[in-house]
């Protein structure tokens, strides 16, 4: 190839490799110029030659539309040689690509590659003039082009997003990328794209990038929502820094989270699922993500947008012994009892008007039962490295066992039952004392297990706990340093914006980090 300035790419395709594999006798004077002659004598030009000492053998570069008569020429020319066994091999690797660039960092090239899964074929470089020449898969080379200039030339590195669910906070997510988009090109140096999104039925794809009109095309879009849609769709537009989001609720999703990964997808989740399932599968997508050297954000699955879990893993890993997690960790639940601890109202008219406020689930059972506070408190366990199971916490289930397995309907008719109980409750308070439904991580949490308790308790109307507002939520992390001093987080526990911006900034990190 001809010499390459700075900030210039080389790029040939319809490339192949000749390999010639023997013993050390490669090594021997005189050899690169047989191969030379013979190929020239044959008129075909070499490109690149590369010894592997490794590998005993060369790597020779020729146009595609040479490589038959190129082994058959050298085959003819060291005859001897594979008759005795010094050349055990001449062979072709067809369909290859070489690029060739000036990096002042190659070492930091070949990590950005190596963590989009592309692994050159071949490699020649002259360490003087920083000039490289890799060769790679044409299935690859476009993505690895587009690596290689955005790391030596700084134009905004693209990132590819697949948007799974478009429910509330889906399309607030999908809103919020499009109208920052541009800021984010201009600030961080990063192009952000929409490239897939998908719901419970089918995925829409656009290489360009989604605009505006992305609901539409979700709506006319053919494909079945299918993870190998997705991946096969990566690799065929040979999209680099992959993404994917999650912002569904489904059990059934999460378990596509090892092929993602092993695909070449860094995962963003507001879906707490997975999470929570067994220790084992907890460990194993830690150990997939590991192994393929990607990442796993889920901010937003305790506290929406509010910035605990960050908080406890840098405590955690620089140290620190915390000694006990406390709070209100549900927004609807903080919003039903700040309500009712202050108002005289009943507890079924509080839980109505959080049900047409949307801050409910459709069924106010599924937060009444706490298992949602308790995934959460579960999720801060594994946090500190304790191996609790799901079935290790005390839940305090709000609703009563004769309204457990009844319809929805029927339930939400049936709320007014709720209101003698809860009544008498507030009423048998300490003077100055309000209702709040709290998880607490406490015990001895430098074993391997600590105590997960979810529950209504009454507090002072003075304390922290007390003083919480509206829908928001608290978090007390007591540490060993701090003592009785706890660090308090606080702040909109719930709601589309507040989550939608909490995975945006998720995608951000990773973004960064690419």
């Amino acid at each position: 190839m001809s010499k390459i300035n700075a900030n210039e790419i080389k790029f040939l395709k319809n490339r192949s490799i000749i390999k010639f594999e023997g013993e050390d006798f490669l090594g021997e004077i005189g050899i690169d110029g047989r191969i030379f002659k013979a190929l020239t004598l044959a008129r075909i030009s070499v490109g690149v030659i590369s010894q592997q000492a490794i590998e005993n053998g060369l790597s020779i570069l020729v146009h595609e539309n040479d490589s038959e008569k190129a082994v058959n020429c050298l085959i003819d020319e060291f005859e001897a040689e594979r008759k005795s066994g010094k050349v055990s091999q001449i062979y072709s690797i067809n369909n290859v690509s070489v690029i060739g660039f000036v990096a002042e960092d190659f070492n930091k090239v070949l990590a950005e590659l190596a963590r989009n899964n592309v692994f050159p074929l071949l490699l020649n470089q002259i360490a003087s003039e920083k000039r490289v020449n890799i060769v790679v898969t044409s299935s690859q080379d476009e993505k690895a082009k587009n690596i290689i200039e955005s790391e030596i030339s700084k134009k905004p590195k693209t990132v590819h997003l697949a948007i799974i669910g478009h429910g509330n906070v889906g399309k607030t997510l999908i809103e919020q990328v499009l109208q920052s988009s541009e800021e984010i090109r201009r600030r961080k140096k990063i192009d952000l794209k929409v490239v897939a999104v998908a719901n419970s039925r089918k995925i829409a794809f656009n290489k360009k990038g989604f605009d505006s009109n992305w609901n539409d095309e979700v709506l006319v879009a053919e494909n079945s929502s299918n993870i190998n849609a997705l991946i096969n769709f990566s690799k065929e537009n040979q999209l680099e820094n992959l993404i994917v989001v999650d912002n569904t609720a489904s059990k059934d999703f999460v378990h596509n989270y090892h092929a993602l990964a092993e695909n070449g997808f860094d995962l963003v989740s507001s879906n707490k699922i997975f999470n929570t399932l067994p220790i084992e599968e907890y460990r194993k997508l830690r150990y997939t993500l590991n192994k393929n050297n990607r990442r796993y954000l889920y901010e937003t699955n305790v506290g929406a947008g509010l910035p605990l879990i960050d908080t406890i893993k840098l405590l955690h890993l620089s140290g620190e012994n915390i000694t006990r997690i406390k709070g209100v960790f549900s927004g609807t639940l903080s919003y039903v009892f700040n309500n009712f601890s202050l108002r005289d109202d009943k507890f079924s008219t509080i839980i109505n008007e959080a049900l047409e406020k949307g801050y409910t689930e459709p069924d106010p059972r599924e937060d009444l039962s706490g298992n949602d506070v308790a995934r959460k408190l579960l999720i801060l366990a594994r946090e500190l490295d304790l191996i609790n199971e799901f079935d290790d916490i005390n839940i305090q289930n709000l609703v009563p066992e004769n309204l457990l397995s009844i319809s929805k309907p029927e339930f939400l008719s049936r709320l007014e039952e709720l209101d003698e109980e809860y009544q008498k409750i507030k009423e048998n308070q300490e003077p100055g004392h309000v209702l709040r439904y709290v998880g607490d991580l406490h015990g001895d949490l430098q074993k391997e297990k600590g105590e997960l308790d979810v529950k209504l308790i009454s507090v002072p109307a003075t304390s922290a706990l007390g003083q919480l507002k509206g829908s928001d939520s608290i978090f007390e992390i007591y540490t060993e340093s701090y003592g009785e001093h706890p660090i308090v987080i606080m702040g909109a526990g719930a709601g589309a914006k507040v989550t939608a911006r909490g995975v945006f900034g998720d995608i951000l990190r990773l973004s960064e980090t690419k």
